[in-house]
C-alpha cells in the first residue's frame, strides 16, 4: 500500500512542478502579494493633507502651525484665509482635517486663560478621522504642556505615559507580515488541492485512477501530502522574507509553529479536497475556492478584531482554522507565546482537519461509487 501512495506523491509532485505555469503560480504570486499586503494592507495614516485656519497672527499661534508642519504625518498644510474655505476643501478631499484657531488664541493664552481650538474632520473615512484627531490631539497636548514650562505654570495633574509592548514602534509590517504567513498558505494549501482533481478530470487521468488498484483512502492520502509540501515550502518562503527581508523579530519556537502549521495545512488541505469531490472543472473548483477563502480572512481577525464582531458572529469564527493559526504565528513572532498558549490553539485545528479531511472522504467514496 505504502509503495503505491509513495509513486501517487511522486506523480503529483512531478506534475505540478513539470508544469510551467503551475510553477509560476507556486512561487510567484505568493511573494507579489507578500510585498503587496506588507505595504498597501495598512492601517498607519501617513501623508495626510490638513489645513489649517489660523485667525490669530500671534506668535503662540504661528508656533502652533510651525507644529503641525513638522509633523511628519502630515505631508501638506494648507493655509486657509476664510471660514467658507472649511466646507470646499473637506467636501473636495483636498484635506481630511481642518484646525481653526481662533483670533483671541494669543491674547488669552497670555493670560492664562483656555482657549478652545476648533477640529473639523471628514467623516467619510471614520478609522482615518479618529487617528488623525488623536495625532491633533497628541500636537496640540505637548504645545499646551511646552508652553506651559515655559512660563513657569506647574505641569498638568496627570499625564498618560503610553508603553507598547511587543511592538514599540507600532511598525504595522509587524502586524501584517505574521498574519500573511497563515493567509497565503491557506491560499496555496487550497487552491493546490481544488484543483488538482479537477484538473485530472478535465484531463481525463482521474479515470485512470479509479481503474488502478489505489483506493479511496490511498487517493486521498497522494493528493493531501503533496499540498502538505508545497504548503509548507511556502510558507517557509514567507516567513524567511519577513525574518530576513522585513526584519521582524522572531521570538518563539520554530518547531511549534511548523507543528500548528502542519494542523493549519491538514486542516485547509480537507477543505480542498471537499471542493474538489464537487467541482467538475477548474473553474468551478476555483470559484469554489474563492467563496471560501473571502470569509475565512473576514472571520480570521485580520481585518477587523474578532472582538468588534457582533456576539452571534464571534462563535463562527472559531470554525475558521485561519483565525487559530494567526494567532499562534503573532504570538510565536512577536511574544514568545508559551507552548500551553500554542496547544490550545493548535487542537482546534486538528480537530477541524479530522472533520474536513473525513467529510472529504466520505464525499469523494460517494462520487465514485
Amino acid at each position: 500500500m505504502w509503495n503505491r501512495i509513495k509513486a501517487l506523491i511522486v506523480k503529483e509532485l512531478l506534475a505540478t512542478l513539470r508544469d510551467k505555469r503551475a510553477r509560476v503560480v507556486l512561487i510567484g504570486p505568493p511573494l507579489v502579494q507578500m510585498f503587496v499586503f506588507s505595504f498597501a494592507a495598512t492601517l498607519e495614516v501617513k501623508n495626510v493633507d490638513l489645513a489649517v485656519l489660523n485667525d490669530d497672527n500671534g506668535k503662540p499661534a504661528q508656533e502652533l502651525v510651525q507644529r503641525f508642519s513638522g509633523s511628519p504625518t502630515f505631508s501638506h498644510i494648507r493655509m486657509l484665509h476664510a471660514t467658507r474655505e472649511i466646507r470646499d476643501v473637506i467636501d473636495a478631499r483636498r484635506a481630511l482635517a481642518v484646525v481653526h484657531i481662533p483670533q483671541d488664541f494669543s491674547k488669552k493664552l497670555y493670560a492664562g486663560k483656555p482657549v478652545d481650538v476648533q477640529v473639523i474632520l471628514d467623516g467619510r473615512s471614520s478609522n482615518t478621522a479618529q487617528i488623525i484627531q488623536g495625532y491633533i490631539a497628541r500636537i496640540i497636548d505637548t504645545f499646551n504642556h511646552d508652553v506651559a514650562a515655559r512660563r513657569g505654570a506647574p505641569p498638568p495633574a496627570s499625564e498618560l505615559v503610553t508603553r507598547h509592548w511587543f511592538n514599540p514602534n507600532l511598525r504595522y509590517t509587524w502586524y501584517t507580515v505574521p498574519s500573511l504567513v497563515g493567509l497565503l498558505t491557506m491560499i496555496i494549501g487550497v487552491v493546490i488541492t481544488a484543483l488538482s482533481v479537477a484538473r485530472e478530470r478535465e484531463l481525463g487521468t482521474f479515470d485512470q485512477l479509479l481503474v488502478s488498484p489505489l483506493t479511496t483512502f490511498e487517493i486521498l492520502i497522494g493528493k493531501t501530502v503533496p499540498s502538505l509540501l508545497i504548503g509548507g515550502f511556502d510558507g517557509t518562503l514567507i516567513l524567511m522574507i519577513g525574518i530576513f527581508a522585513f526584519r521582524i523579530p522572531f521570538n518563539g519556537s520554530l518547531v511549534a509553529l511548523y507543528i500548528s502549521m502542519f494542523f493549519f495545512l491538514a486542516a485547509v488541505i480537507g477543505i480542498g479536497l471537499f471542493i474538489s469531490a464537487l467541482a467538475h472543472t477548474q473553474q468551478q473548483a476555483f470559484l469554489g475556492t474563492f467563496m471560501f477563502a473571502v470569509p475565512a480572512v473576514l472571520l480570521s481577525g485580520f481585518a477587523t478584531p474578532i472582538d468588534n464582531m457582533p456576539g452571534w458572529l464571534q462563535p463562527v469564527t472559531l470554525a475558521d482554522p485561519l483565525r487559530h493559526f494567526m494567532t499562534v504565528v503573532r504570538g510565536i513572532f512577536l511574544k514568545a507565546l508559551p507552548p500551553e498558549f500554542v496547544f490550545a490553539n493548535t487542537w482546534p485545528m486538528a480537530a477541524i482537519a479530522a472533520v474536513t479531511l473525513t467529510a472529504a472522504a466520505l464525499l469523494f467514496r460517494r462520487r465514485l461509487e
